[in-house]
C-alpha cells in the first residue's frame, strides 16, 4: 500500500485522488507516501509504462489535496480541541508541535501553504487552523494557492524528469528514495534547530 508504483499501477489516478485526500483530510492519513506517490505519478506519466494521463494525475491530485484539506479544516472547526487530546500518535502529536510553531512563525496563510510541502504537518494543520477558527474563506484562498502548488508542482517535476532521462524507470527505486528523502528535510531542520536551541 506504500509503493507508490503498485498503487499508480492498480488504481491510477483514482488512487492519487483517494492518497491525497487521506492524507491531507484524515488524521489516520499522515502516513501515506504524498510527496512520493506526486511525483512518481509524474515520471511514470512521462514513460509509456502505465499509460497515466498527466492531465488526469494533476486534476485527481489536486482534487483529493484540497478537497481533503477542506475536510480537516471542518473536522478541526466541529470537533475542536478535543480531536488532538484523542490522538495518541507521538508522530501526529509532533506534526501538531511544528504546524503549531509554523503557524507562529509564518501566520496562518503562509504557514497553511507552507504545510503542504512538508509530511505529516499537512496531515494536522488543517484542523488545527479550524481549530484556531480561521475564518473559512481565508482558509480555503490559502489552501487552494498551497494545493495547487505542491500537487501540480510536484507531478510535473516528476514528469521533467521522466521525459528527460531514457528507460527512467530503471532508476524509479533511487529516485523515490531521494524525493523522500528531501521531503524529509524541513523536518530534519527543525529537529536541529530544535536541538540547539534545548543546548543553549
Amino acid at each position: 500500500m506504500l509503493d507508490p508504483k503498485w498503487l499508480l499501477a492498480a488504481f491510477g489516478p483514482l488512487g492519487v485522488f483517494v492518497v491525497m485526500f487521506a492524507e491531507t483530510g484524515l488524521l489516520v492519513g499522515f502516513f501515506l507516501p504524498g510527496d512520493s506517490l506526486l511525483f512518481t505519478a509524474g515520471v511514470l506519466a512521462a514513460s509509456s509504462t502505465l499509460h497515466l494521463s498527466l492531465a488526469a494525475v494533476i486534476v485527481a491530485a489536486a482534487a483529493g489535496a484540497l478537497l481533503g484539506a477542506q475536510a480537516g479544516y471542518i473536522l478541526g472547526r466541529r470537533a475542536g480541541g478535543a480531536l488532538l487530546v484523542r490522538v495518541r500518535s507521538k508522530h501526529l502529536h509532533e506534526g501538531v508541535a511544528r504546524g503549531s510553531a509554523l503557524l507562529t512563525r509564518y501566520g496562518l496563510g503562509k504557514a497553511v501553504v507552507l504545510a503542504r510541502f512538508i509530511p505529516v504537518v499537512r496531515t494536522v494543520l488543517n484542523p488545527l487552523v479550524g481549530i484556531a477558527g480561521m475564518p473559512a474563506a481565508k482558509f480555503a484562498l490559502w489552501q487552494v494557492i498551497g494545493g495547487l502548488l505542491w500537487t501540480a508542482g510536484v507531478t510535473l517535476a516528476g514528469y521533467a524528469l521522466g521525459a528527460s532521462v531514457p528507460n527512467i524507470d530503471t532508476y524509479l527505486l533511487p529516485i523515490i528514495a531521494v524525493v523522500v528523502l528531501l521531503s524529509l528535510s524541513p523536518l530534519l531542520v527543525e529537529l536541529v534547530r530544535a536541538r540547539r536551541s534545548v543546548t543553549r
